[in-house]
């Protein structure tokens, strides 16, 4: 880990508990939370595949999947600057400017910026709540993270849709409340859903988040695992969990 890497005041560097990564963070902007970990678990990326992140942030998943997996290079799109830099930095404090790319863009205009199918793997956990949905917080960039912004659901899906090679995979996490949204959504861009995995805190709970493979010109057929629950019956965190997090011994995939 390089030491020459600025951290600026109020910033935190965390522990990601893998090849000795960390990653630096904004309690005042927005940190990284259970849906981006257990979406870099769920994502299935093969040795020497290309990974694209859409709306990537400080460049947690970017980051992370290196730590995980065998893909060959790792790019995320993010529109906010202070975002870009952040996550850069994130980067070079790794020493990981060989294997991850952070570009600084619009969702809108992923196709215009990349080309088309030229990534093996999208990747996002874009903002949850649409228009109107829920009650937006005051601050700007935890708003953007949260409600549909600057992008809508639309807007990550004609991208990934655009940048995938044929037989692509795009990875995604969201809210059970907009499945019915996503669905249609995925197959309009011509997205197939393959693997649906819904997550609760605890077995018995409704689900809170929901993960979701799709694939670019997929067959119909869509394969729902258990769920996923993050706590046991003691409140304690999963084994399952646990792992997402590398809390417990893990090999590349």
């Amino acid at each position: 880990m390089r030491t020459d890497v600025l951290i600026k005041e109020g910033e935190r560097v965390d522990d990601l508990h893998r090849k000795g990564y960390v990653i630096i963070q904004d309690p005042k902007r927005f940190c990284f939370g259970v849906d981006a970990v257990i979406l870099s678990g769920f994502a299935r990326v093969k040795k020497g595949e290309k990974v694209l992140d859409l709306g990537t942030g400080t460049g947690i998943l970017p980051i992370l999947l290196e730590g995980r997996t065998l893909g060959s290079h790792f790019t995320g799109l993010e529109i906010q600057p202070e975002s870009v830099e952040m996550a850069r930095r994130s980067v070079a404090l790794n020493e990981l400017e060989e294997k991850v790319d952070i570009v600084e863009g619009d969702i809108k205009e992923t196709a215009a910026i990349f080309g088309g199918s030229v990534f093996d793997v999208v990747t996002s956990n874009p903002p949850y709540m649409n228009e109107g949905g829920g009650l937006q917080n005051p601050s700007g960039p935890k708003a953007i993270a949260r409600h549909e912004v600057l992008c809508t659901l639309e807007d990550v899906v004609k991208g990934a849709a655009k940048v995938l090679r044929p037989g692509g995979r795009f990875y995604m996490v969201h809210r059970p409340h907009r499945l019915t949204d996503i669905m249609c959504t995925l197959r309009q861009y011509g997205l197939e859903p393959k693997r649906l995995r819904l997550v609760c805190r605890r077995a018995g709970d409704a689900p809170s988040l929901l993960l979701l493979e799709a694939r670019r010109g997929g067959r119909p057929g869509l394969d729902i695992a258990a769920p996923l629950c993050l706590e046991d019956g003691t409140g304690r965190p999963t084994a399952e969990l646990d792992n997402a997090y590398f809390r417990t011994k893990e090999t590349n995939a």
